[in-house]
């Protein structure tokens, strides 16, 4: 166990973790909702530093992100837990562990090993991902300063439920903020995570974007009869267009039945092009459709010009017409963060 860093001592031996946006107030040997941090005799601590559970060497769409270090291999490592408790989630058997199960006696990578291990496996740089990455902060935060000092990006795949304390933690560190904005309706996340306050979601988006200059890819997975009404769609991509800018790329995804969801149908691929087609009539450029194979947005089109920059086949990725940020052919800016624009 590791202390946490971002707590405060309250009476009667109580604590409130100020990691992510439930700031829980958690009694003597008790945890919080992720179950990662508990009270140990009036101290904070997480439980899972270091403890992983799932390790790959992936290419970064998987995550998805479409404009960084576009075709690279990320490093890409899990822990257990989760601040949410979505009712759809893909990786439940590791978001929510239970008390008993492999997640206690899971392998340790420490820091150190695994910028090792990402460098022997050819990657660019590290993603803390399959699980909510702030609910192992501590690991995390100790990761990204290593990682930045052997010259590897680093990546957040997250709900985006971090607190703008741990953001300003954390964000010197970090640079890819890839986020889920689920839906966007008190009623919607409520529903489907038991969240009750979410719009500190997009607050945080925008201090990553905006003090600490990452680069930001928004993901929605669309679930039918929950989040594929017009005004949730449109609420998302008109913020992302006014607060992130229009050439943040949206990626809408489709739902296939899981967990506690199995009852509900695939997303129609009709609706993801309708979803498609409220992104560009609030100004967005880039409008991703995923889990769908063969859709003609996978591949990016330079705006300005038409000429195609980037052609993707599932995780098969090749740079056709990209200078640095820009488009080769018209030089149009993009937004993309690339090895070149980085060494700029």
């Amino acid at each position: 166990m590791r202390e946490a860093k971002l707590s405060e001592k309250l009476p009667g031996s109580r604590v409130r973790c100020h990691t992510c946006q439930w700031r829980c107030t958690i009694a003597p040997s008790k945890s919080g909702v992720c179950r990662m941090y508990q009270n140990k005799d009036g101290v904070l601590y997480n439980r899972s530093y270091a403890k992983t559970s799932s390790v790959a060497a992936d290419p970064i769409e998987k995550k998805p992100l479409f404009h960084f270090f576009p075709g690279s291999l990320a490093f890409s490592i899990g822990g257990w837990g989760c601040n949410f408790h979505c009712q759809h989630c893909q990786n439940w058997e590791i978001s929510c562990p239970r008390a008993g199960k492999p997640w206690r006696s899971s392998s340790e990578i420490q820091p150190e090993t695994s910028i090792a291990m990402a460098k022997y496996y050819h990657c660019q740089g590290i993603a803390w991902t399959y699980n909510e990455p702030t609910v192992w902060f501590e690991y995390t935060l100790d990761s990204a300063r290593l990682a930045k000092e052997h010259n590897l990006y680093t990546v957040y795949v997250t709900n985006g439920y971090m607190t703008p304390e741990a953001m300003d933690t954390i964000g010197p560190y970090l640079d890819a903020w890839r986020v889920d904005i689920k839906g966007f309706s008190d009623a919607f996340y409520r529903e489907l995570a038991k969240i009750p306050r979410w719009r500190g979601i997009l607050e945080v988006a925008q201090r990553a974007k905006d003090k600490w200059h990452m680069h930001v890819e928004v993901i929605t997975n669309i679930i039918p009869t929950m989040n594929d009404d017009d005004q949730q769609l449109e609420g998302i991509a008109n913020w992302i267009k006014d607060e992130l800018g229009e050439l943040t790329p949206w990626h809408v995804t489709r739902f296939y039945p899981h967990h506690h969801l199995g009852h509900l149908p695939p997303t129609p691929v009709a609706t993801l092009e309708h979803a498609y087609e409220i992104g560009r009539k609030a100004g967005l450029k880039f409008i991703y459709t995923g889990n769908v194979p063969s859709l003609r947005s996978e591949n990016t089109t330079c705006y300005a010009c038409g000429q195609l920059v980037v052609q993707r086949f599932g995780y098969q990725t090749s740079v056709v017409s990209l200078n640095g940020s820009k488009c080769k052919n018209c030089g149009a800016e993009l937004n993309f963060r690339t090895p070149e624009r980085e060494s700029k």
